[in-house]
């Protein structure tokens, strides 16, 4: 068994999953399959084998059938339900909604359900609890239209759509800047939202405001595989490519 982190980690499952077509209709998102399993048990999976003994899950979107998943398996973790069936929160409401649940842990692991990747979680949180920054963000060199932006420092200063040209920025515009892709996986230190009203909102916009004061870092990654599977299509790409991996 792997060695328990002292580390929470939610597993953000509360969205609609609208670009996964008909594959949501009638259930969450988190309970769509990839291989034969749902998206949600490949994420605790893989958590619980790097060694998270404390899971944070949203639910909204056919949230019943989530809690019904939980309790029908018996996950070697303690799980925790952040419930959003009033009101969905979007990613950083629901980060700020789930903080009273992460008092137990010194930093925590956001994994967005629909991502799936081979990246070393264990040894990444142990670097950042090692670390002096407030956050990382996970990022890597792909295309996108949505992109992060950062100093030669790796200090967060702003967010970029490249298909309509809207920035966002920390201070005002910066003349010089590294463009990255969000992974859909970040850590920060447990207390670092809690200033924040719990209501819904975007966690970049959060991070954006939090750059101006804290140190919001950008911490590449280079996985052999990394999938988000938001779209049918994408899907279809990683099943293919995870049967032809060795298991």
């Amino acid at each position: 068994m792997s060695p328990q982190i002292d580390t929470t980690a939610m597993i953000l499952a509360a969205g609609l999953g609208t670009r996964l077509k008909d594959l949501t209709k009638d259930k969450p998102k988190a309970l769509v399959e990839l291989n034969g399993k749902p998206l949600l048990q490949h994420c605790i999976e893989n958590l619980i084998a790097q060694g998270f003994r404390r899971i944070v899950i949203n639910v909204h979107h056919f949230s019943e059938q989530i809690i019904d998943f939980i309790d029908q398996h018996h996950f070697d973790a303690v799980i925790q339900i952040s419930d959003e069936r009033n009101l969905l929160m979007d990613t950083g409401g629901g980060i700020v909604k789930a903080t009273p649940l992460f008092k137990d842990s010194k930093v925590v692991l956001v994994h967005n359900v629909d991502i799936i990747s081979d990246v070393n979680l264990r040894d990444l949180s142990q670097q950042f609890i090692d670390s002096q920054d407030d956050a990382w963000l996970l990022t890597q060199d792909r295309e996108t239209n949505r992109k992060l932006l950062f100093r030669d420092d790796s200090q967060l200063i702003g967010w970029r759509n490249k298909a309509d040209g809207n920035f966002k920025w920390v201070y005002d515009s910066f003349g010089e800047f590294k463009e990255k892709a969000f992974s859909g996986i970040h850590l920060f230190r447990s207390d670092l939202f809690a200033e924040f009203e719990a209501k819904p909102q975007s966690v970049i916009d959060l991070y954006l405001k939090l750059a101006k004061a804290k140190r919001i870092i950008s911490k590449p990654i280079m996985p052999d595989f990394w999938f988000d599977l938001g779209k049918p299509e994408q899907l279809k790409t990683a099943e293919s490519y995870l049967k032809k991996e060795p298991q």
